[in-house]
């Protein structure tokens, strides 16, 4: 009885949302593209083994999956959202701001940040200096001077000699992608890091450092492909000169196109990147509108169904997708979290 009237008056309170669309009784999931194919599958399931409708899941990317998120409370809006990376706090105050006061989160698991081309091309192995000075707007003088100029190199050879003498061409995710935040933290500024006198730029001019250290050059040697990472395999496969930016999950299940370009000697895979070898591991995420709960008909089953050992564990079936399972620990704790649906508080960006 509690249940029906807690029901009740959550629908009641969400039809006085101004705006509010008419009932739906299907989950609304968007945002990541590279937890889409995990989310896919795990809905697929739900949908099949419950009497509950297969939730709807579109890859807006990271990004603009947050954005659609935080609109607001209200069956027009998303009940969930996928993040190849942690909600920022712009975007947990943009929720705060629009009513969405409640909002449970989930690591699944972890996914390396692939680099690879393809099967065709020679074998390459680069650092994180490498690719700060194949991709970044700026570079330090070529001549040793310390000082900043536009990205001068053409060629991976220019970057360093030991490399391929083959034009600099990355195809990789836009700015709206999960990847690419994880791509400029983890790949371009952890080349940034390794000139001291830049890595010394972060505690004088943060705001400096951050506008060195994670953008992006802009003139066609880093292409944006779109936040449909089959694509970029694609190119890979009529390309292959070329070099792309996508999920690890991609690349295991498309081996017989591409292959990995090596980190420092380092080859992403389940060991290398749980264990934070492999110097580009993220952690993967999804966000629960918490206000939705119990208008929209399933979404705690589907909560329930991500966050079991069948699907998340060891041997889960999300592992044969590439899904890099988080220690038994972290899903203990990440599952007593969903299966509470305990709210963030904003200590977590702290």
């Amino acid at each position: 009885m509690k249940a029906t009237l807690a029901g009740a008056a959550a629908a009641l309170a969400m039809a006085s949302v101004p705006g509010t669309a008419m009932a739906r009784d299907t989950i609304s999931i968007v945002g990541s593209s590279t937890v889409y194919p995990f989310a896919t599958v795990v809905a697929e399931r739900f949908g099949r083994n419950t009497d509950f409708a297969t939730p709807k899941i579109e890859s807006t990317g990271s990004g603009g999956g947050m954005k659609l998120f935080c609109q607001g409370v209200g069956l027009q809006h998303p009940d969930v959202t996928n993040a190849s990376r942690r909600m920022k706090s712009s975007e947990f105050e943009l929720c705060q701001k629009n009513g969405v006061k409640e909002i449970t989160e989930v690591q699944i698991g972890y996914d390396g940040l692939a680099v690879a081309n393809s099967v065709k091309a020679k074998d390459m192995d680069i650092s994180l200096r490498d690719l700060f000075l194949a991709l970044a707007k700026e570079v330090p003088n070529p001549n040793g001077k310390e000082e900043l100029v536009a990205n001068p190199y053409k060629t991976w050879k220019e970057v360093n000699p030991a490399l391929p003498n083959v034009k600099i061409e990355v195809v990789g995710p836009p700015p709206t992608s999960g990847t690419r935040d994880s791509f400029n933290e983890l790949g371009i500024e952890g080349g940034c890091k390794t000139f001291p006198w830049l890595k010394a730029m972060k505690s004088e001019d943060k705001s400096k450092y951050k506008a060195v250290c994670r953008s992006i050059r802009e003139d066609g040697a880093y292409v944006e492909a779109g936040e449909n990472d089959n694509l970029i395999v694609q190119k890979l496969e009529s390309n292959p000169s070329a070099v792309g930016v996508f999920g690890y999950s991609f690349l295991e299940e498309n081996t017989s196109i591409v292959k990995p370009v090596t980190i420092g000697g380092v080859a992403p895979g389940p060991e290398t990147v749980s264990s934070g070898e492999y110097p580009m591991s993220r952690s993967m995420f999804f966000y629960v509108k918490k206000a939705h709960v119990g208008v929209v008909p399933g979404i705690e089953g589907y909560v329930k169904e991500f966050t079991s050992e069948r699907a998340w564990g060891n041997d889960g079936y999300l592992v044969e997708k590439g899904l890099i399972p988080s220690a038994d620990s972290e899903r203990e704790k990440w599952g007593k979290q969903a299966k509470n649906l305990q709210p963030m508080t904003g200590k977590e960006f702290k």
